[in-house]
């Protein structure tokens, strides 16, 4: 009874204002897809310099937004049978715990430096994306994983159109390692996982590029939607008013990613994957930019106001 009155008073209380966000996920979730980017790497800024919601929030209702996003991915690669869900087990023992301690660790930090932290998380996530290799390149590296493989390989993975991907894990720990910091850095600030987890699964774990798209798609959807939950409870202890404002996007954003998810497939079809690569670089070194920038003309005008106090004090 007492949650259905909670549930009463927030529909009472959310607002149809941000409608709007509801065609703009649809687009980011159209991209995202596309170009293999967390869509909480595109919504997140959006929130900060859009909306001006305060960093923290931001994060929260980015990830939230994302869940939903990526749970239409990752019905898709299910059906596919391209997921390694051993390794995926795996890797969600270290991911989840520390997607949720950089959730606790987000409400203690300023919010500065979480906006200072994520702006420079997308000047290396854009980096990654201009230096990303090209499909001749991973064509090589798919070869060279087939050829090199272990007589007995520890793995063998038969998906939808009956091609087997047989392989060994190498280098287990420096997986775990990555791994555990992507989540620490996507419960802080909702991004990291996913760019961190996609071409080293590959290069340095040596699992096929099919089968580690899509394990690292079903490791960052298991490992948002438990960070999000993270934020959830923190926005419900925050008070009515955040959790409000946060559901007030949500209704528009959710369903907006998950008819854009739908139309990522036909865009990354249609256009080369590696022009959507370098689209994304050079987007999320503008957005950096402006974030950090942002930091800067606040701090600068928090230290004038402070001489000019100073100087009316003297």
């Amino acid at each position: 009874m007492a949650n259905l009155k909670i549930v009463e008073l927030l529909s009472d209380r959310m607002s149809l204002e941000y409608w709007f966000t509801f065609p703009i996920g649809v687009v980011i979730a159209t991209i995202a897809m596309a170009s293999g980017v967390e869509g909480a790497t595109f919504f997140t800024p959006l929130f900060i310099i859009g909306l001006g919601l305060p960093t923290e929030v931001a994060v929260g209702t980015g990830l939230i937004t994302e869940a939903f996003g990526f749970s239409s991915g990752l019905y898709a690669y299910v059906r596919k049978g391209l997921i390694d869900y051993q390794l995926g087990g795996r890797l969600l023992l270290v991911t989840i715990p520390l997607a949720l301690l950089g959730t606790w660790l987000a409400k203690s930090i300023p919010g500065d430096v979480l906006k200072g932290i994520l702006g420079v998380g997308l000047f290396a996530i854009a980096v990654s994306f201009l230096r990303s290799p090209k499909p001749a390149a991973i064509a090589v590296l798919d070869q060279d994983i087939e050829t090199h493989q272990d007589s007995h390989p520890q793995t063998c993975i038969t998906d939808a159109t009956n091609a087997t991907y047989c392989y060994t894990i190498a280098h287990p720990t420096e997986g775990r390692i990555l791994a555990g910091l992507g989540a620490l850095f996507l419960g802080m600030v909702s991004t990291g996982l996913g760019e961190m987890n996609g071409y080293f699964l590959m290069q340095r774990c040596r699992v096929p590029s099919k089968v580690a798209v899509a394990t690292s798609v079903f490791i960052v959807a298991i490992t948002a939607l438990t960070a999000s939950i993270g934020h959830v409870v923190q926005f419900a202890h925050a008070g009515d008013d955040t959790l409000t404002t946060v559901l007030s996007l949500v209704i528009f954003t959710a369903p907006g990613v998950l008819i854009g998810a739908q139309f990522g497939s036909i865009v990354a079809n249609r256009l080369p994957h590696h022009l959507l690569e370098r689209s994304m670089g050079i987007l999320f070194v503008l957005v950096g930019a402006i974030l950090l920038g942002e930091i800067t003309l606040h701090h600068r005008a928090i230290a004038l106001a402070w001489l000019q106090n100073l100087g009316c004090l003297v």
